[in-house]
């Protein structure tokens, strides 16, 4: 019965102690800790650039359709199974499409919107042929798009 004496006060004591620390105010226990450092209170990120920041569209094409076109190419339309999911080309199948060295037609906004459009039958370098619209079904404000990203890419704005 003495073992029990004197840890029954002692077990109210340990209790007393955690109550008061579990009630403090979350002020207090926030002063007791130093903050936490977060990644951008130590290097500010930058908003990643948007391909065609920088390159003057042709008329009629907007940093929208660019964007839109971008989604098109890596998604819906194909064009990343052949060109690469960075547009840089995938060996033996498409061309790199982010520098400016046309295989097929000028490279104008035009050129584009007509190849992507009809395809390459016969290209020069790839081993297959692009059909029309990358084998996908494109509305032709999606062509317009893919076309406006193509350019932008193929202009300096990758």
């Amino acid at each position: 019965m003495r073992r029990t004496a004197w840890i029954t006060p002692l077990s109210v004591l340990a209790f007393a102690g955690l109550t008061t620390v579990a009630c403090q105010p979350q002020d207090a226990q926030q002063q007791e800790q130093p903050p936490a450092a977060t990644p951008q209170a130590e290097a500010p990120q930058q908003p990643a650039q948007q391909p065609g920041a920088g390159v003057e569209l042709p008329p009629g094409v907007t940093q929208e359709m660019v964007a839109q076109g971008q989604q098109i190419f890596s998604s819906t339309g194909l064009c990343f199974s052949c060109h690469g999911p960075d547009a840089k080309g995938m060996s033996g199948l498409g061309p790199n499409l982010t520098d400016n060295q046309w295989l097929n037609i000028d490279g104008s906004y035009d050129a584009i919107v007509e190849l992507v459009k009809t395809g390459v039958p016969q290209p020069k370098e790839a081993t297959s042929q692009m059909p029309p619209m990358g084998g996908a079904q494109l509305t032709e404000e999606q062509v317009r798009a893919v076309a406006a990203y193509v350019y932008a890419i193929s202009h300096g704005g990758a």
